[in-house]
């Protein structure tokens, strides 16, 4: 029996007119033939007047589209902030901002983040290009006071972190960040714009890996970063067009398709997510349940503060070890055993030898990224069939 749920229990509230400015920001009618959706300008170049003058903007389509900027100015709008900038990954969108930083200068990132950011961070930042990084258990503001000196130029917090789902208290770490004339950058990934503004809390750059909720339907490859310094913004687009990390058109026109839903496919992940939770949190055969909406999880009162919503991402330790989780998945018929989150169907993983697979076995472990942790993203397929399938496969792990 599914319980029924009021929309205050999984959403503390919402952002003014957000499936409005999704649908129109930046995306006026075409002006010759009055087309309502935004034309996809596949030119990678454009004809000048003159030499060095530009009929527009675009000169080169790495360094500008119409398409393209149609999108930053709507992602922009979403994320409260002035600037944006594209990309073709998340990952590209990462390796921009930590490349304004210079050799022999410091990083300090969240312990429990993305496994291709520790990736790119440990084997790239550090080895590569000389640049220390520090990894901190941000949840606790005093540990990154503490971890602060005259090298550090960056503060990477992730908020819900992946895969643990630990909160960072946004506003008290840019508060840090500020004080000491550092920049501060939240991957806002698991929350999506839509369920949190971390620009609103402080942050002077907001990430976003758009292959996840943005773009939504597990088609498209894309990333996004927002600012508002005119003189920061500058700074990320040269280093943007000069890595050449920038989206193929089409990939913008999906983006900016789904953003038009974006509101509605959140609402519903996160609904059936919450039931999804209470469920996991009853089952004899689950040993935990990580889940920023449900008041059991430590940070949830931050969570009310900072988020309209817990989101649509659960982790859970399942009973026992390897053995029980491989069967687990095994026997599931509507989850799809899967890398990536936010797309309408729902996946399943287990990052210790999928997303996480390249974090040293230790920190894995000290972070509780055992054999037996789940990470599950919640789409929007009915929620009494994801219950049923969970369970017939629950039964038949143990």
């Amino acid at each position: 029996m599914i319980p029924q749920v009021q929309e205050s229990d999984y959403l503390y509230s919402v952002p003014k007119s957000f499936s409005t400015r999704a649908i129109h920001t930046g995306q006026h009618a075409e002006p010759i033939h009055g087309s309502v959706n935004v034309p996809i300008h596949l030119s990678t170049t454009y004809k000048q007047k003159g030499p060095g003058q530009p009929y527009s903007s675009f000169d080169y389509t790495r360094c500008g589209n119409p398409t393209r900027a149609a999108l930053e100015e709507c992602i922009a709008d979403l994320e409260n902030s002035k600037h944006c900038i594209t990309f073709s990954s998340g990952c590209a969108a990462m390796s921009c901002i930590i490349n304004i930083c210079k050799h022999g200068e410091q990083i300090i990132c969240c312990d429990d983040v993305y496994g291709g950011t520790q990736r790119y961070m440990r084997n790239f930042t550090v080895k590569n290009h000389g640049i220390e990084v520090l990894f901190v258990d941000i949840t606790d503001p005093e540990n990154v006071a503490k971890a602060v000196t005259d090298k550090t130029k960056l503060i990477w917090i992730e908020t819900p972190t992946n895969p643990t789902l630990k909160i960072v208290d946004i506003t008290a770490v840019c508060k840090i960040a500020k004080e000491n004339h550092i920049l501060s950058v939240v991957d806002n990934t698991f929350a999506t714009p839509y369920l949190q503004t971390p620009r609103d809390l402080g942050a002077d750059i907001t990430v976003n890996s758009g292959t996840k909720y943005m773009g939504g339907h597990s088609d498209v490859v894309f990333g996004s970063l927002t600012c508002n310094d005119k003189e920061l913004y500058d700074r990320l687009f040269f280093s943007a067009k000069s890595q050449g990390g920038c989206p193929s058109v089409f990939d913008c026109y999906l983006i900016m398709r789904s953003l038009k839903t974006l509101e509605l496919r959140v609402k519903q992940a996160t609904r059936n997510a919450y039931i999804f939770a209470k469920y996991l949190e009853n089952n004899p055969l689950v040993d935990k349940v990580i889940y920023p909406g449900l008041p059991s999880h430590p940070q949830h009162e931050l969570v009310k503060k900072q988020q309209r919503g817990g989101g649509a991402m659960i982790s859970f330790y399942v009973k026992g070890g390897f053995e029980e989780t491989s069967k687990l998945l095994k026997a599931l018929k509507i989850f799809t055993l899967a890398e990536s989150l936010g797309g309408v169907e729902s996946l399943i993983e287990v990052p210790s030898v999928m997303t996480h697979g390249s974090v040293p076995v230790d920190v894995r472990n000290s972070l509780g990224i055992t054999d037996n942790l789940v990470r599950i993203s919640i789409g929007i397929e009915n929620i009494e069939d994801l219950i049923n399938d969970m369970e017939q496969a629950l039964q038949a792990s143990h």
